[in-house]
């Protein structure tokens, strides 16, 4: 990138982006297999899941597809199970990436307003950047059951910029997806992605994105406070 990007505010996904959040998934996601008798996967397997929310994931658990749909008994008691399994095991094995801590510091040190939008439910989303000490770094969290609709949908996107009396054109998304890229674009914002993370694949260097970086840290290299 040779051009920094002039923005207001940073707001930056959650799973793959902030914090490795596939250990503790991976742990869940085999609690709900074992508890419904169901062989267990492995963490490079769930890892490929991860990305589009907790109903999903489980139905990926318990389909080894990434878009059929289970039995609907079976992925009640899945859910359910999941659920309570995740609840216990949040924070158990979920680290932020090298470079998260150091890339919020420099950043809320800049000036820059910082805001989470993640598709994790806010039941698991605070407790985890809590546990984690992240919390204190955003002026606003929204989660996946925040609002009606979440990433790809723009809507958490325009919900931030409303809140920060911003355009969206004065902020960047900070991501580690294609679902990431697709919500920036229809909201008309600039998007930076991380090459780690939950991609399921795909190449980000092929999206329409301001830029690929490996760590946080050097987010500052590419974005420029707006006054």
């Amino acid at each position: 990138m040779t051009n920094k990007i002039p923005v207001k505010m940073v707001m930056i996904d959650l799973d793959g982006t902030l914090i490795n959040t596939a250990p503790d998934l991976a742990d869940s996601v085999n609690i709900m297999l074992e508890r419904m008798g169901r062989d267990t996967w492995p963490l490079d397997k769930v890892s490929g899941w991860i990305g589009n929310g907790v109903s999903r994931l489980v139905k990926r658990a318990l389909t080894d597809s990434m878009n059929a749909e289970p039995d609907s008994d079976d992925y009640d008691k899945g859910y359910a199970l999941f659920l309570e399994a995740y609840g216990e095991n949040v924070s158990a094995k979920s680290r932020p990436y090298d470079g998260v801590v150091a890339g919020l510091d420099k950043l809320k040190s800049a000036g820059f307003r910082l805001a989470c939008v993640t598709n994790k439910a806010e039941s698991f989303t605070l407790p985890l950047l809590a546990d984690l000490k992240l919390d204190g770094y955003f002026e606003l969290v929204v989660s996946g059951d925040s609002l009606p609709r979440k990433k790809p949908d723009p809507l958490p996107l325009t919900y931030a910029c409303e809140n920060f009396g911003i355009t969206p054109q004065q902020g960047v998304l900070i991501g580690d997806s294609a679902n990431d890229v697709k919500a920036a674009i229809a909201a008309g914002m600039p998007v930076i992605c991380v090459n780690y993370g939950y991609n399921q694949g795909v190449d980000l260097t092929t999206l329409q994105t301001q830029g690929v970086i490996d760590s946080l840290d050097i987010l500052d290299q590419h974005i420029n406070l707006l006054n």
